[in-house]
């Protein structure tokens, strides 16, 4: 008996119609009567309409359906459709190549933006604005350094960095020293929902294993 598997037969292009309607998409494609081959064209129509009769109703359905019904035929059906013949290159475009990023960051714990916010400050004359907005991205670029180094950062350290991302076009000295030493050896949490979450599995273990040790106590009086 010749066995016929599925893996042996040709790949369905829209696996949701079924091999049979791929079938009669294949028959269609080899009768020669022109107004022959269009009646079958609109009766498969119908058959793949009569799949989803809950769509019917729904906008451009009826197109969609001979945009199927090309889609199996592998866009080499010639008949009379009552909709523009689609393409493969119009119903799968490719999509525009996306450039790489050329720029390079020069301190990769700060992030882009801050180079970039760092970048456009230098450009700015110097004002009241211009101090206060250094000052803030200075306390946020500490913050920043906790994050990745896990310890504060010192003003110098801070400034320096300025002075590298922006070319050494901002001066930042009294600025920063006035900005930020009243705030320098405060304490800075990350995170504050994790820290309190991990409060409470600490509360949580040592109860169980007091209550773990009060129930040994107890078994070994018993015993006695």
């Amino acid at each position: 008996m010749d066995k016929n598997y599925n893996y042996q037969r040709k790949k369905l292009r829209l696996p949701e119609y079924g091999r049979h309607i791929h079938e009669m998409v294949d028959y269609i494609k080899t009768i020669e009567d022109r107004d022959f081959r269009n009646t079958q064209a609109y009766a498969v129509i119908a058959v793949m309409g009569n799949l989803n009769p809950l769509l019917r109703d729904t906008a451009d359905f009826t197109h969609k359906l001979w945009d199927h019904l090309f889609i199996m035929a592998g866009f080499d059906l010639d008949v009379d459709s009552p909709y523009p013949i689609p393409s493969a290159e119009a119903l799968a475009p490719k999509p525009d190549k996306l450039p790489y990023p050329d720029k390079r960051i020069k301190m990769k714990h700060y992030g882009k933006n801050v180079q970039r916010i760092i970048e456009s400050l230098a450009g700015e004359p110097d004002g009241p604005a211009v101090e206060d907005a250094i000052a803030n991205m200075a306390r946020y670029m500490r913050t920043k350094s906790y994050e990745y180094n896990q310890e504060h950062p010192n003003n110098e350290v801070i400034i320096k960095d300025i002075k590298t991302l922006s070319d050494n076009a901002i001066k930042v000295d009294e600025i920063a020293l006035n900005n930020l030493k009243s705030d320098y050896k405060q304490p800075f949490t990350a995170h504050p929902k994790k820290n309190a979450y991990q409060n409470g599995r600490q509360q949580k273990n040592s109860k169980n294993a007091k209550n773990l040790q009060n129930k040994s106590a107890k078994q070994h009086r018993t015993r006695k």
